[in-house]
């Protein structure tokens, strides 16, 4: 096993990962920014070590950098966490010519499955489920109309590379392909450097479910079950939960070993998810694999008791997996939520400040991983996740009145949070009975929420107007004006109140 390891990330994650590499007794160097000098995972860290500016360009982006502090520490391997540099190939092909083990897979896996096209392709060839569509990325104009005319419209046009929703167009017809394409691609080239973009026939509303898979060195593969990703706004992802409402049994192997097929036919090592869309028939659908540890992992953890950020350590320290998939045992229901510092009221803007203060009692069957402290600030240069909130029960329901209860006493004062937001999202009938899908956030949710938003400000302009009334026919009949009870209405909406 290691003795030391560089933790290329900042946040969080890299707290997440000192936490796991602490209980292994294994030393830890981080690396921070200007803005990052005194966060919680530089503190925790055994060392830590100033890499540049505040902007990720000229810090957590560097990786000659980063490489230089590895090599003066004596860190034998570097783990990327998620973001930044966590899936680019030349950032682990840099560490394996330094001699350092980068704790994810090789950069030929990266390159192989970091390339939607190359991944689709790949599947095709051992047989994997594909949505109808272009196996290579797309020559001009004339092609895509040809490709589109013959699958059917809608389709979808995705970058090649990348994700997060980045150079993603739905086409619903012919008209709209010449200017969609154009900004797919440009997009795409701004994101990525890469304006490569392919189409594939548009699912309506389906779902988002990924499986976590573990490889180790030896050609041997476990997956650990289905996280359902299908709660999402701008195709990011609000609430992640496992077990996915509509799995059962048959389903989750033949998805389980769609996704080891993959990962074993591109030579992939180490943790990494697979993901897949799944119609209203229960037809599934290979998207992608991510070559990385994901946001949301703790819910497998929580779900199956396996630590992954052990298990990559392991793996990459060349040891065998410890379980065989028959070992696997998924128990009770699992739920995540990202709080943001973010505002819903005024189309989800990014709010920057100072965390004067935070109240977290979360209670039992309660998870938080975070990289924030009362006193830190939410800055410009990156996410602005304030903290992940995990539930667990031996039921979904149970799971659900957990988070419930943790988000009312989450407590924050400088920005503003989606935790108002979070509650609503839990309290819908759709998600209560596990019924959505990708589409419902913002084609149902949002729409209904401003709905409802409106009338009660409407009532409450009423109920003020006739209280103003009221007021001044009392001043008009008497020279003293007792005071009077008010009452408060309070939106769907703002189910507790942010202060900022």
């Amino acid at each position: 096993m290691f003795k030391k390891i560089l933790i290329a990330n900042r946040g969080e994650i890299a707290v997440r990962i000192i936490n796991t590499a602490k209980e292994m007794g294994i030393k830890t160097v981080a690396v921070y920014s200007d803005f990052d000098s005194h966060s919680m995972y530089t503190k925790l860290a055994d060392e830590a070590y100033h890499i540049g500016k505040s902007p990720a360009a000229k810090s957590y982006l560097l990786a000659d950098k980063i490489i230089e502090v590895a090599l003066k520490t004596g860190a034998e391997a570097i783990h990327p966490g998620y973001g930044f540099l966590s899936e680019r190939a030349f950032f682990a092909r840099m560490c394996a010519a330094n001699n350092i083990k980068f704790i994810g897979p090789s950069h030929t896996a990266i390159d192989g499955l970091g390339s939607k096209t190359m991944a689709k392709q790949l599947a095709v060839k051992n047989k994997v489920p594909v949505v109808a569509g272009t196996e290579s990325a797309i020559k001009d104009m004339d092609e895509a109309k040809s490709v589109a005319a013959k699958i059917g419209y809608p389709i979808m046009i995705k970058a090649s590379a990348g994700g997060g929703g980045k150079g993603m167009r739905v086409v619903r017809s012919e008209e709209e392909i010449e200017s969609s394409l154009r900004m797919a691609q440009n997009e795409a080239r701004a994101s990525f450097g890469d304006d490569s973009v392919f189409i594939e026939k548009y699912v309506d509303s389906p779902r988002h479910i990924e499986f976590q898979i573990l490889v180790d060195e030896h050609g041997n593969a476990v997956h650990l079950g289905e996280r359902e990703c299908s709660m999402q706004r701008r195709h990011q992802k609000i609430i992640e939960e496992t077990p996915c409402s509509i799995m059962d049994d048959d389903l989750r192997h033949r998805m389980g070993e769609c996704a080891k097929t993959i990962v074993l036919a591109a030579g992939y090592t180490n943790a990494g998810t697979v993901e897949f869309m799944v119609d209203k028939d229960k037809n599934f659908y290979f998207l992608e694999v991510n070559t990385r540890l994901q946001v949301e992992h703790p819910i497998t953890e929580m779900r199956t008791g396996l630590d992954l950020v052990a298990e990559q350590l392991k793996i990459a320290a060349g040891e065998k997996l410890s379980i065989r998939q028959e070992d696997v045992k998924f128990n009770g229901a699992a739920i995540e939520c990202r709080i943001c510092a973010e505002d819903p009221d005024n189309n989800f803007l990014p709010s920057t400040g100072k965390l004067k203060y935070i109240s977290r009692n979360l209670g039992s069957g309660m998870r938080e991983d975070t990289g924030i402290e009362q006193g830190n600030e939410i800055s410009i240069y990156y996410d602005s996740m304030i903290a992940k909130l995990i539930s667990y029960g031996p039921d979904r329901e149970t799971a659900i009145k957990k988070m419930k209860r943790a988000l009312n006493n989450f407590t924050v004062v400088g920005v503003k949070t989606n935790t108002s937001f979070l509650l609503n999202l839990l309290e819908c009938p759709e998600y209560v009975k596990g019924d959505y899908n990708t589409q419902f956030v913002e084609k149902i949710f949002l729409p209904r929420l401003a709905g409802t938003k409106e009338i009660v400000e409407e009532e409450t302009h009423k109920a003020l107007m006739i209280a103003a009334a009221v007021f001044k026919k009392h001043n008009e009949t008497k020279a003293g004006v007792k005071k009077t009870a008010g009452t408060v209405v309070r939106s769907g909406w703002l189910k507790r109140k942010e202060f900022s």
